[in-house]
């Protein structure tokens, strides 16, 4: 069993970053920006200043760092299970920032073993904290060790009511070749081929993408477009979206921010057990 349950608390090495208007604009697009986002998807529109979507701290952030601790494993049976996001104050179009990723916990699920990444970033000339981001990735075939089952059942249920708000936003059908150029080349999400070795009878897109698409909803719907009311946004990919379908976001305002759910034009939830802070 090559997992080694005792990493939790290991830290990585400070890893360096960095980033400029350039990957803003592309990000932007990868997530579906266009014209009626100026601000994100611009950089020169007049009296408008280019600015950076929330979400974009999950490619930001070298996401590498901290899996090593853990020992071998087959890299192909790894799925990527919740992502978290908490954020200082708004992202800067151009920075640097360093990053120290710690092993925050290992689960033994029998089936597979379960992983927390917590990577905080801070910038890397005045040493301020930018963004952490909470990775949690499923190693299937890796459990069974008699350690602790960690956490189970649902969190952030929505009520059972209509919800607050709803929007809708159709991906491209090619979507994917527009992301991967923020950091991941994955052949899973554009080789037709590859994704057959998956199981899939076409490419499937990123997760972190639809989890961008979301984003863009939390924000534009919750946080009237401005980032620095924006402070944190967390969820489970349940299942995988295609290229080319239509994500609808369902969210449920409460006394802490709101809940939401992101679903596929099945009806089927893609990410569940989201939440989103943010300032009033």
């Amino acid at each position: 069993m090559p997992i080694n349950p005792d990493a939790v608390g290991s830290k990585s090495d400070p890893v360096a970053s960095s980033w400029d208007s350039k990957d803003g604009l592309i990000y932007a697009v990868g997530i579906g920006a266009g014209p009626d986002e100026l601000a994100f998807s611009t950089e020169n529109t007049m009296e408008t200043p280019q600015r950076i979507f929330p979400t974009q701290a999950v490619v930001l952030a070298p996401m590498g760092p901290g899996l090593e601790a853990i020992g071998d494993f087959n890299p192909a049976m790894l799925v990527h299970g919740e992502q978290a996001i908490r954020l200082h104050g708004e992202i800067p179009v151009e920075g640097s920032g360093t990053t120290v990723a710690e092993v925050t916990a290992i689960y033994d699920k029998v089936k597979g073993a379960v992983i927390e990444i917590t990577a905080d970033t801070s910038d890397a000339d005045t040493g301020e904290a930018l963004f952490t981001n909470v990775t949690t990735i499923f190693i299937r075939g890796e459990g069974g060790w008699g350690g602790e089952r960690g956490p189970s059942g649902p969190k952030n249920v929505a009520p059972d009511r209509d919800p607050d708000h709803s929007v809708s936003y159709t991906t491209g059908e090619d979507q994917a070749f527009t992301y991967r150029l923020s950091g991941d080349r994955n052949p899973l999400h554009t080789d037709p081929s590859f994704a057959a070795f998956g199981g899939f009878d076409r490419p499937i897109l990123h997760g972190l993408c639809s989890y961008g698409f979301t984003g863009r909803a939390l924000l534009h719907t919750l946080c009237g477009s401005d980032p620095t009311r924006f402070t944190g946004m967390e969820g489970r990919f349940s299942k995988p979206v295609f290229p080319g379908e239509t994500l609808t976001v369902k969210m449920w305002n409460d006394d802490d921010g709101a809940v939401f759910k992101t679903f596929d034009e099945a009806g089927d939830a893609v990410i569940d057990g989201g939440r989103c802070t943010f300032t009033s």
